[in-house]
């Protein structure tokens, strides 16, 4: 499968990380520490209040790109952002947004 221009799906080691990944995810979901970052209930990207029911879990680094399930790669977002961002980086979209184009 691909998106964008990264390919998923074909290499094992990727589908292994991502499933190591996701399960840890849910480990850190589930931590005081995420919690009191959903509290507010406020969109990381957007800043929109979602609600923390409606809030995800976002990897600023994709885990199909090596991203990982830790504190300092993972933000509060609502499901819009989430799926708009899909496999990209915040500065990938910045720079989108510079070139006007929208991925």
């Amino acid at each position: 499968m691909s998106i964008g221009s990264f390919l998923i799906g074909d290499d094992d080691a990727v589908q292994r990380h991502i499933k190591l990944e996701r399960e840890k995810g849910k480990k850190l979901r589930k931590t005081p520490w995420w919690k009191t970052q959903i509290q507010s209930g406020v969109c990381h990207f957007c800043q929109q209040q979602v609600g923390a029911e409606a809030l995800t879990m976002d990897h600023v680094v994709p885990l199909a790109r090596g991203g990982k399930s830790t504190r300092g790669n993972v933000v509060p977002a609502c499901q819009s952002c989430n799926r708009h961002k899909k496999l990209g980086t915040p500065v990938e979209t910045i720079l989108d947004q510079i070139r006007g184009t929208d991925a």
